[in-house]
């Protein structure tokens, strides 16, 4: 396979699990004879410093002309004042709506060799595997804003959740899909009994599930759900939110897996890219991590972990990404770990040691 990989490492440890990830992608190459031609773009904070926006045009013309995008992280304290007119967090907003990449699907599964490194009790966490399928171009995040100042020096601010009934019925629809694939459960979270948006957003995915009957439909508030996801994750299969709410949920199911780091994401639109399949954005649900960048400590498992969801669903290499995820399951057993999972008196390699591993799991 002959393909095109635009890689924006962005900012903070992107850089640095991102440079993992490629050596993954370059040993795959080898390994099963593929040509991937890869370019780096900038976006997040190190765009705003070179090019004085987060989201640069070249960056925007090559995305959209790619096969797929491997992202690492933006931000970072150095842009981090909230009264900025340019943030890193525009360029990540931007390019997914510039590639119309409407669903966020985040798998939550557990390495068994890492339960005691959760949080929760080992019992609690027995057949945790789940999927959220979160909106990721509408709702609040895009909806309209603004600040203002009234005739008395009082400060306002206001953000706007905004839902069609044509965007949640996209993205249920995909849940749905994948719930059948799964246990055939889809657990829809929203805050039906306080937001109109909600409530649009339940009476679409009702009205949908009728075209599912094989598939169970729960209705979970957000509050509960965040509360049941320590309580009975287990229970829940395919999750289905919104921007916002997707967001929320994803970042607490990440340490059923002991951490953040562990954690991939695949960004999906309806364009194709030339080989028929997804044009993607994958890249790992963890941020920049400003508090550690540059120690070459970061957990790459996360960023390694999104290049395999690359190789399936934009490019439709099967056995090649399944190789990657028992390459790194396979560094996981034998008990390797970065800081962010290793327990008192283990060894935490560093990000380049830990992606060695991987890599040498793959050569055998």
């Amino acid at each position: 396979m002959k393909a095109k990989i635009v890689i924006l490492p962005g900012d903070g440890i992107g850089t640095e699990v991102v440079e993992g990830a490629t050596a993954v992608l370059h040993t795959i190459a080898q390994k099963f004879g593929h040509t991937f031609e890869t370019e780096e773009q900038l976006i997040g904070g190190c765009a705003i410093d070179a090019e004085g926006t987060a989201l640069p045009e070249a960056t925007v013309t090559a995305c959209q002309s790619a096969d797929a995008v491997l992202l690492g992280a933006v931000g970072g304290t150095k842009w981090d004042d909230p009264n900025a007119k340019v943030r890193p967090e525009q360029g990540l907003l931007g390019i997914r709506k510039a590639m119309g990449l409407f669903a966020n699907l985040r798998p939550v599964k557990l390495y068994p060799a890492l339960a005691d490194a959760s949080p929760l009790r080992r019992d609690k966490l027995d057949g945790v595997d789940i999927l959220v399928v979160r909106e990721l171009t509408g709702g609040i995040y895009f909806g309209e804003r603004e600040r203002w100042t009234d005739e008395n020096g009082e400060e306002w601010g206001k953000d706007t959740m905004l839902y069609s009934a044509s965007e949640v019925r996209r993205i249920a629809d995909i849940a749905f899909k994948a719930a059948q694939g799964r246990r055939g459960k889809v657990a829809s979270i929203d805050k039906a009994n306080v937001l109109d948006s909600s409530r649009l957003w339940r009476k679409t995915v009702v009205a949908l599930a009728e075209e599912y009957p094989d598939v169970e439909l729960e209705h979970v508030l957000v509050d509960a759900a965040t509360m049941h996801l320590l309580s009975r994750p287990s229970s829940f299969d395919v999750m289905v939110a919104g921007n916002m709410f997707g967001d929320i949920v994803t970042d607490e199911a990440s340490m059923l897996t002991g951490s953040m780091g562990n954690l991939p994401s695949a960004a999906l639109g309806s364009a194709l890219n030339s080989h028929g399949l997804p044009r993607g954005m994958y890249e790992p649900i963890h941020g920049s991590a400003p508090d550690i960048a540059g120690m070459g400590i970061a957990n790459p498992v996360g960023m390694i972990m999104s290049l395999a969801m690359m190789l399936r669903h934009s490019l439709g290499l099967e056995e090649e990404a399944m190789l990657v995820e028992t390459a790194v399951a396979q560094a996981i057993n034998d008990g390797h770990r970065t800081g962010d999972l290793a327990r008192d008196g283990e060894k935490a390699l560093s990000t380049e040691e830990m992606t060695a591993v991987i890599l040498q799991n793959l050569e055998n």
